[in-house]
Formats: C-alpha cells, sequence, structure tokens
C-alpha cells in the first residue's frame, strides 16, 4: 500500500466508486475497506440502487420524447404514479441489500437520500419540457425580476434569491411557477452567448441535507443537493465542471440569503 492509500475512506470515496472515478490504487484501498466495514458496504449498495432507480425514472423520458404541449400533464400523472409506487421500490431495495448487508444499517442509508433523488428527477424532466420553448420559456421574464421573485416566494412560501450567474457567461431570462409533488416548485431559466439554457430548479419542504451530487441523463447534467429545508437542482446541457462552477456560485450567493 502506497504513502497515498493511507488517507482515510470518506463518503466522496464511496460516491466516487459508484460513479467509476477513483485510480485504481485508490479503488482497491476503497474495497478493502468495504470488505473490512458493513457499514460502508451498506452505503455504497444504496447509492448505487439509488442512481439505477433515478436512471431507470428518466429512461422513458429519453427514449420517447413528449411533444412540449403534453409535457406539464405527463409531469403531473407521473408523479401520482410516484407516490404510489414509492414505498414498493423503497422495499424491493431493501430485499436487494439483504444479500450484503445487516438490515440494521442500510435501511436508513437508503430511505435518507430518497427525497433528493424525486427532486433531481422532477427538475431534469421539468428542464427538458421548457429549454426548448422558443415563444414562453418562461412565465415571468428577467425585465420584472423583482415582480418574479415576489410572486414565486409568496407561492412557494419562503423568500427566494435569485443567482446573478453573468461572472460565469449565464444571464436571466426569467421564472416560472411548477407543480411538486407536496406544493409548487419555482424554476429559473438562464441562457449564455452560444444559446446553451440552464434551469436552477427550487422547491420547499425538502428534509436533511445532502452534498452536491451528480447525474446525467443523455444530454442533461446535473448537481442537486438539499439545505435547510430547501432542494435545488442546476441542470443543463454542458459539461460537468462548468456546471459545478455554476453550482457553487448559486450555493454561495443562496448563503447569506437565509
Amino acid at each position: 500500500m502506497t504513502a497515498g492509500d493511507d488517507r482515510p475512506v470518506g463518503d466522496d470515496d464511496l460516491q466516487a466508486l459508484v460513479d467509476g472515478r477513483l485510480s485504481p490504487e485508490r479503488r482497491q484501498t476503497v474495497e478493502d475497506h468495504l470488505a473490512a466495514h458493513p457499514q460502508s458496504a451498506a452505503r455504497v449498495a444504496a447509492y448505487r440502487q439509488q442512481r439505477e432507480a433515478l436512471r431507470g425514472r428518466l429512461q422513458f423520458k429519453i427514449d420517447q420524447p413528449i411533444p412540449a404541449r403534453l409535457r406539464i400533464a405527463n409531469l403531473r400523472a407521473e408523479r401520482r404514479r410516484r407516490m404510489l409506487r414509492r414505498s414498493t421500490a423503497i422495499a424491493a431495495a431493501a430485499v436487494w441489500l439483504v444479500l450484503g448487508v445487516a438490515i440494521g444499517w442500510y435501511g436508513k442509508d437508503l430511505v435518507a437520500p430518497a427525497p433528493a433523488i424525486v427532486m433531481a428527477a422532477d427538475a431534469i424532466a421539468a428542464h427538458r419540457t421548457f429549454v426548448v420553448e422558443v415563444a414562453h420559456p418562461v412565465e415571468v421574464e428577467a425585465a420584472r425580476e423583482e415582480h418574479m421573485v415576489q410572486w414565486l416566494s409568496k407561492r412557494l412560501g419562503r423568500p427566494l434569491t435569485v443567482p446573478d450567474l453573468r461572472s460565469i457567461g449565464f444571464r436571466l431570462m426569467g421564472g416560472r411557477l411548477l407543480p411538486a409533488a407536496d406544493g409548487p416548485a419555482a424554476q429559473f431559466m438562464y441562457d449564455d452567448d452560444r444559446g446553451v439554457r440552464l434551469t436552477l430548479y427550487v422547491r420547499v419542504g425538502e428534509s436533511g441535507e445532502t452534498a452536491f451530487r451528480f447525474v446525467r441523463e443523455g444530454r442533461v447534467a446535473s448537481f442537486y443537493w438539499i439545505d435547510q429545508g430547501f432542494g435545488y437542482a442546476v441542470s443543463a446541457e454542458t459539461d460537468r465542471d462548468r456546471l459545478l462552477r455554476v453550482a457553487e456560485a448559486i450555493y454561495h450567493q443562496i448563503m447569506p440569503a437565509r
């Protein structure tokens, strides 16, 4: 084992293992750690199950694009089906995990991140719905930003902040109100000089907190996280590094407002 392998194995290593981002040397260190620590093995198993669950949730949207005029109805119908399926999906995941880990450990690790996964799926679906719109990509344009913020803050029941992303090359186009599982959500849309559109999805009532998590479904990349009762997801057809800079800028701008 090299000196570099002596670094403690943390949650970032576990997530990187699931994403296939570890070097061969570090991967061996992490796998040795998992063999000796059932709790960590349970977390990795849960992360993998969550990744597949999210991929399965969105695959039909990738393979069978829905006309823009029908997307909202589809989102609402899918949300109702999801509420009925969720308990069954979690139970099925628990059966899968029991093959390798103790039930007392994997239960909490599987269930806790579920709200973030559902939110990410909703955010990506909403992104795909509205970035293709030409005439009405937003409900309220950036020229009426103050009104838009007041309106959406009132509808969500919490003060909202619209991040300024011009330093990263994205201009605010405007925002809109969206339906969510337990209440409304807000979507803010931005674009750059090349016509790349980016959306920030925000909703309240999310429990727990998470670090940034990354998912790519088709051409759409998304970073999502939960913090202090807010769920956030920023999505765009761009590379991971650029999107991470956007997510970090958003995070640092919204922190002082809370």
